[in-house]
């Protein structure tokens, strides 16, 4: 898409494209039932299989930093979640992070664990996923980003069947992730059998926190839900 007539470098470099802004409950991570703005930005590298987001691959609008933060402001909660797609495919989307922590918010950033995040800004949460091989997406794991969590950041596992969990097992012992961040596990729904996967975590005793996704258990897979 071309740039609109009379459009500044820096104002260019200061535009997200949106693909909605809405205001709902936390469905996931440690702050699950708490209600967040979520701001779901447009576009995303990848296509796992079981994504439920794909309206958000494509479309969306053109909005400045400062509208998107002008936008969370009409909802009045304190929590904000930065998603997609993913997210850090617009540069744009690190000085979003910033502003909503400097205009006082508890921001948390879901994001594939694909892309880089050592410039996120380290007030905010980081939920990031490492793609699992029944994601299809496996090999765009960046590993490297493991050494950007702390103690308040979490790595998300969703796992599609059993061998999706005896790898993300494997790997949380290989990448030492238990001794850094928070470790969530979540089955695919029509997938992966919740019960089962919460009697596999047990009968390990893995150091992992199971989720469903809240959201989905209320809504569906309504969007803006």
């Amino acid at each position: 898409m071309k740039p609109l007539p009379h459009t500044s470098s820096h104002q260019l470099a200061e535009r997200l494209r949106v693909s909605e802004v809405f205001v709902s409950l936390q469905g996931e991570s440690t702050t699950v039932g708490l209600p967040t703005v979520f701001v779901r930005l447009t576009g995303c590298p990848l296509r796992c299989q079981y994504c439920d987001t794909e309206y958000a691959f494509r479309g969306g609008e053109y909005m400045a930093t400062n509208d998107v933060v002008a936008r969370v402001a009409r909802y009045q909660v304190q929590h904000v979640t930065v998603t997609g797609g993913e997210p850090l495919a617009q540069p744009a989307c690190l000085l979003l992070l910033e502003r909503l922590c400097d205009a006082g918010y508890q921001v948390s950033l879901e994001t594939s664990g694909a892309l880089d995040v050592s410039q996120v800004d380290p007030r905010v949460m980081k939920v990031m996923d490492l793609k699992t091989p029944g994601s299809g997406e496996v090999d765009k794991n960046h590993f490297e980003n493991l050494g950007y969590l702390t103690p308040r950041d979490q790595v998300k596992f969703v796992i599609c069947n059993r061998d999706d969990y005896l790898w993300a097992r494997q790997i949380m012992e290989q990448q030492r992730i238990a001794g850094r961040c928070e470790i969530l596990f979540s089955p695919v729904s029509g997938q992966q059998d919740a019960t089962e996967l919460a009697e596999w975590i047990l009968e390990d005793r893995l150091p992992v926190r199971f989720q469903l996704q809240l959201h989905k258990i209320l809504w569906g897979d309504e969007p803006g839900r």
